[in-house]
């Protein structure tokens, strides 16, 4: 079983994951792959019909594991990878997120995660010692400073990413790297100043604050599935972490990053106040759609995820 891996908000050293990578979603496979070193990917989506994948917690994901593996041979074969490892980005309503903070932290890994699981297995309503799990220090306690280490942790049930793993061996690829779709997005971020983003899915909203090598906040809801409540239910879930971003940085957040299933313009006229009718904040596409290298038709898939666990590859 592969672990999830990660690290924000600027990737991985060259070499550090595989030079291909798929996002699974409700709405398809999206591939994305690099030619050669230093090229930008060439990117394939692959629809899959409704109600083929359910991303969750408690429950199989795959009802139906065939088409799933079809539609990832078919968006892989597109953009012809030159390996056969790749990052499988995942829903993030199937994945947890957490920031913690602990006064020590045991140097090697295989001591650290059994840590984690004991401080998480009253946080998730699944079985965290078969569950897959992986960390990333954000920062290191230090007890002349009497500092906490702030660890940010992500913890998927192992039945659930076995299921996905599965799909993707059978499908002829190797999952070497796997990630939730917001901390995947995430890694596409180059700037070192504090940043609002926001993660749309079909079923779930995650805003999160970066700042630095710093995640201030990292936050997923489930949403309604009725337009109106959808749309609230979006804004109140934007203007709490605004609130957090001014209180933590004492400063307002004038633009937030975007990416997710609807288009850049649709996601705006969201954020529109019901009292004066302007913006929220203003909205810039986490990463835009590429002119170039797209050797199928996109639709409204957010090629965020699959760019930003790209970014640094050979």
């Amino acid at each position: 079983m592969s672990k999830l891996s990660f690290q924000v908000p600027i990737g991985v050293q060259p070499g550090g994951r595989p030079a291909a990578a798929i996002e699974i979603s409700p709405e398809g496979v999206l591939a994305a792959a690099t030619p050669a070193p230093g090229q930008p990917p060439v990117y394939a989506f692959e629809a899959l019909p409704p109600d083929v994948l359910k991303p969750g917690l408690l429950e199989s994901n795959l009802p139906n594991p065939a088409q799933v593996t079809a539609a990832i041979r078919s968006a892989l074969g597109q953009v012809n990878p030159r390996v056969k490892a790749v990052t499988v980005v995942l829903p993030d309503a199937c994945v947890r997120v957490f920031v913690l903070d602990f006064d020590t932290m045991p140097a090697r890994m295989d001591e650290a995660v059994p840590v984690l699981r004991f401080r998480l297995r009253k946080s998730v309503p699944f079985d965290v010692e078969h569950a897959g799990i992986s960390f990333q220090i954000l920062s290191e306690g230090s007890a002349r400073l009497e500092t906490q280490w702030k660890v940010l942790v992500a913890i998927t049930p192992g039945p659930v990413l076995a299921e996905y793993e599965a799909a993707v061996r059978a499908a002829g690829y190797e999952p070497g790297v796997v990630l939730p779709s917001s901390l995947a997005a995430l890694c596409a971020l180059e700037s070192q100043e504090a940043v609002l983003a926001v993660n749309l899915n079909t079923h779930t909203l995650t805003t999160s604050i970066v700042s630095g090598s710093d995640v201030l906040l990292h936050r997923t809801i489930e949403l309604p599935q009725s337009a109106e409540a959808f749309a609230a239910d979006v804004q109140r879930s934007i203007a709490v972490a605004a609130a957090f971003f001014e209180d933590k940085l004492q400063v307002q957040p004038r633009r937030l990053k975007y990416a997710g299933i609807l288009p850049h313009r649709e996601f705006e006229e969201i954020l529109q106040t019901m009292e004066t009718g302007e913006p929220l904040m203003l909205v810039d596409e986490m990463v835009p759609l590429p002119a170039t290298g797209m050797v199928s038709t996109l639709r409204n898939q957010s090629v965020a995820g699959v760019t930003g666990v790209l970014a640094g590859t050979k």
